[in-house]
């Protein structure tokens, strides 16, 4: 008997009128199925702009990253001109890498807030971050409060369609479990400067750079906190190897429902990908058999799988 072809399984193949669970009930082996985090959009290229070369450094190493450096260095040049491109370079790298996030109508966004900040356009990278903060802030409560009518804050947000007092939609979410522990310490943090920048306020002129740069600091740490796609959180599961998967009993949760799973192809451990003319494509084995995996199971059937069954493209 010859082994099962490979289903390629790229998000053009999906019936975009079935809901997703509806979809998700046409797979007969579901049960040992998880969701892939996936998230593309990120920027590493800070790592490879620090000049420091430290003494310890094999010979082959250093040279590696003087390649590396040179090389990134004419990305930026080409990137956002010749004259100033030391300063350009120091605030790109003061500004960390661009995180892994699974949501693309935010990322577009900071990337602009990030691209003003390089060139020296401090204020409006001060005041795209507050506003790109205050967006989101907004629209997760509009995405979430539907779910949440049975508790005592509905009554305070379920009139609003916007919220420019960010206490009250930070404390609901807090409340409702939607925001994790730092992200609320970093919205906290990010309100203050955008009270300071957006009302008026003398100072703002004398420290624009060093609060420029702390909102874009605070609002990358955000997205890491609450959209990471790869990461230690509460609805992921822990310790697989290379990749991030939903944990079972998150898939119902629905901030996850709404941010992550419309993203996040349904696999199973022996999945495979390889990229496509409109980026990754993603493949899979039919049917891994009936019954459910616990997540501990579905993990060590991922970490331990045989390399040479893994689904890939075919003809």
């Amino acid at each position: 008997m010859s082994d099962p072809e490979p289903t390629r399984i790229t998000f053009e193949t999906v019936d975009p009128t079935l809901s997703l669970d509806e979809q998700k009930r046409l797979v007969a082996d579901s049960g040992r199925r998880r969701h892939l985090s996936w998230g593309m959009d990120f920027d590493s290229r800070a790592l490879s702009l620090d000049p420091e070369i430290p003494d310890h450094w094999e010979d082959q190493v250093k040279e590696l990253h003087r390649r590396n450096l040179q090389s990134a260095r004419g990305g930026m040049v080409a990137e956002f001109g010749e004259r100033g491109i030391d300063a350009k370079i120091d605030n790109f790298v003061a500004m960390g890498v661009k995180p892994f996030s699974v949501l693309a109508h935010h990322n577009a966004l900071f990337h602009q807030v990030r691209q003003a900040f390089v060139i020296g356009s401090y204020y409006p990278a001060l005041v795209g971050a507050c506003a790109l903060g205050e967006r989101i802030l907004n629209h997760l409560m509009l995405d979430m409060r539907g779910h949440f009518t049975a508790t005592p804050e509905y009554k305070k947000v379920y009139r609003k369609d916007s919220f420019d007092d960010w206490r009250l939609p930070i404390d609901t979410l807090e409340a409702w479990g939607i925001l994790l522990p730092d992200a609320v310490v970093e919205y906290r943090a990010l309100m203050g400067l955008r009270h300071r920048s957006i009302h008026f306020n003398p100072e703002t002129t004398n420290a624009l750079r060093d609060d420029a740069l702390a909102a874009i600091i605070h609002m990358r740490t955000i997205i890491e906190q609450q959209f990471a796609s790869h990461a230690v959180r509460p609805w992921f599961i822990a310790n697989t190897l290379g990749h991030t998967f939903i944990r079972k009993d998150y898939e119902d949760h629905p901030y996850i429902r709404a941010y992550f799973l419309p993203n996040c192809p349904f696999v199973g451990p022996l999945f495979g990908m390889a990229p496509g003319k409109g980026g990754w494509e993603f493949f899979d084995l039919p049917d891994y058999g009936d019954g459910d995996w616990t997540d501990d199971e579905f993990a060590a059937a991922y970490n331990d799988r045989d390399p040479t069954l893994v689904a890939g493209p075919t003809g």
